[in-house]
């Protein structure tokens, strides 16, 4: 365990970020996982909605710093071509 208060600090705040981080990468995975499932069924108008949803929320956690621009980017781009396939 960590002496000095400063060292203390960082212990909490990197609890902190962590458990947001964790809650956002959930989230993000939630909303990935729905658009997966509604281009497998071939409903294009609820991916469509759906792919809005997840892309606000990529690059909402792309700006907070839980994703890496590139990362969220190709994430965004996988389930967009998903999309796209439907006929």
């Amino acid at each position: 365990m960590a002496n000095i208060k400063s060292a203390k600090k960082r212990i909490k705040v990197a609890k902190r970020n962590e458990t947001r981080n964790k809650a956002t990468k959930s989230k993000v995975k939630t909303y990935i996982k729905k658009v997966e499932a509604a281009a497998a069924t071939g409903d294009r108008e609820t991916a469509t909605k759906l792919l809005k949803e997840a892309t606000k929320h990529i690059n909402k956690a792309k700006s907070k710093g839980v994703y890496h621009k590139k990362n969220a980017a190709r994430k965004v781009s996988r389930i967009a071509k998903a999309v796209n396939k439907i006929k």
